[in-house]
């Protein structure tokens, strides 16, 4: 069941109706709905997979229970590690076992060795990764007394598999998400209008911007051969805008479709491409997985303590574990790789926390410089999507080398019925609209509220790609 599907379309009203008007009577029959609704959700997409969530929720809401009871250290730090490797053990299984048996038969056959792996024939479970991680917070966090244990089984479920955050995050935390669920929420019209506008503009950026964009990027990168430097130039811009659309689009409609239940979930994006290094980008892109990986991997590491080289170190890990929780590519790596290039020299010069403030345009060298370092950001950015992008390494160098080297700037139609380079129109339009709304959580709000939204409708209805549902990309993670 896509957001952007009219199967959605049915099912969020229906959920919204019950919540409010059927079981608003206590918070337990509001939680009792919301579960249902969740599994409900989830079983849309393959109910078998219902078992695996329903077993990982169990299994850290019961070693929770045992962690907080243990009377030594010893057996508090067993049974999170027991909580721990079964939880990657079954993310492992499913979603990296085939590439390192690929990877390892590859190998070697590369020193003279024939070797057939064997192959799992399974399916990925879609939002493993991200509920995995719901689960895995929460237990460390039980470890290091950050919390109590849950109790009721219902509300610790919810927090797992509420269907707006289910399957592509936000990554929630215990300590934001827990509290919300456990008192009875009162109907609030002011934030369900705030929800609303939210679920309205991520549909503009998913149906209208990332799916339009991707025809392109899809068109570019399939046939990148026989692309001169301009097309493939425009394919890694059509990429990025596409991926941001689809993935802050997609945390739109699920925090807006949150607040219409009366609950706030962590915000994941921030306007990134209006970054000024690649420092601020990772602040402002994918929120709550950097500060995720920031809080139970990099500060466990040691942070930023010790000597430079300890840092790197981290650093180094902590963008490589992150592409690679992306996917079982190499490619995946290598982009985790070249963002961690890209952060190293900040760190050693010490400007990784130099650009946290607002900041203001104007005519003067200052906003020149602030300018030029959002482009040339943006452009590095665009630079390591090709690598996420492509199917491969050696066709992502590919891509870069011809970018480079075939100097030719001419116009290349593709045989789409679609906009062609209007596509640019648009996406300067939308860039504008966010630029003069970037301090707000979407820019439908305020004065004339009601022309925009309707401008914004018109927009989904007149532009958006409805011929096929289109999949969110972060589904497949």
């Amino acid at each position: 069941m896509f957001f952007n599907s009219l199967q959605f379309a049915l099912f969020l009203p229906i959920v919204f109706l019950l919540y409010w008007f059927v079981a608003n009577k206590s918070k337990a029959s509001q939680n009792y709905i919301l579960i249902f609704a969740s599994y409900y959700f989830y079983a849309c997409w393959d109910w078998r997979f219902l078992f695996l969530l329903v077993f990982s929720t169990l299994l850290c809401y019961l070693l929770a229970i045992k962690i907080e009871d243990s009377t030594t250290p010893r057996s508090r730090k067993g049974w999170l590690w027991v909580c721990v490797l079964m939880n990657l053990g079954f993310l492992g299984i499913f979603k990296y076992y085939n590439f390192f048996a690929t990877s390892f038969a590859e190998l070697f056959q590369a020193i003279g060795f024939n070797v057939s792996p064997i192959l799992l024939d399974v399916i990925l479970p879609i939002g493993i990764s991200f509920y995995t991680f719901h689960g895995l917070s929460y237990i460390i966090d039980i470890y290091y007394g950050r919390i109590k244990s849950e109790k009721n089984f219902v509300d610790y479920s919810l927090f797992v598999s509420y269907f707006p955050l289910l399957v592509a995050g936000p990554i929630e935390r215990a300590t934001h998400l827990l509290p919300q669920l456990k008192v009875k929420r009162e109907f609030d019209f002011e934030k369900a209008k705030e929800g609303v506008y939210q679920i309205i503009w991520g549909l503009v950026k998913k149906v209208v911007i990332a799916d339009t964009c991707a025809m392109y990027a899809n068109a570019i990168f399939d046939n990148y051969s026989s692309m001169n430097s301009l097309s493939l130039m425009l394919g890694a811009i059509y990429f990025a805008f596409q991926i941001y659309g689809d993935f802050s689009g997609y945390s739109d409609i699920a925090l807006g479709t949150s607040k219409l239940f009366g609950i706030d979930l962590l915000k994941n994006f921030n306007y990134p491409y209006f970054s000024r290094d690649i420092a601020e980008f990772w602040r402002r892109w994918h929120i709550s997985l950097s500060s995720w990986f920031r809080d139970y991997l990099y500060i466990p590491l040691g942070g930023s303590k010790g000597s430079k080289l300890f840092q790197i170190r981290n650093v180094m890990i902590i963008f490589l574990v992150s592409g690679f929780w992306h996917g079982a590519s190499w490619t995946y790596v290598a982009w985790g790789l070249i963002n961690a290039l890209y952060f190293i020299p900040l760190l050693v010069l010490n400007k990784n926390r130099s650009n946290i403030d607002a900041f203001k345009i104007s005519f003067d060298f200052t906003s020149l410089k602030i300018v030029i370092n959002i482009l040339l950001t943006f452009a590095i950015t665009c630079l390591a999507w090709i690598f996420f992008r492509a199917k491969t390494i050696q066709e992502a160098v590919s891509y870069i080398q011809r970018m480079v080297t075939e100097l030719h700037f001419s116009k290349q139609y593709f045989n789409i019925e679609r906009y062609n380079y209007e596509i640019l129109v648009m996406i300067v339009l939308f860039v504008m609209v966010e630029w003069n709304n970037r301090y707000k959580i979407e820019p439908l709000s305020g004065k004339y509220s009601w022309l925009k939204v309707s401008l914004s409708i018109l927009a989904i209805i007149a532009l958006g790609i409805f011929t096929d549902y289109k999949n969110f990309i972060y589904f497949q993670f």
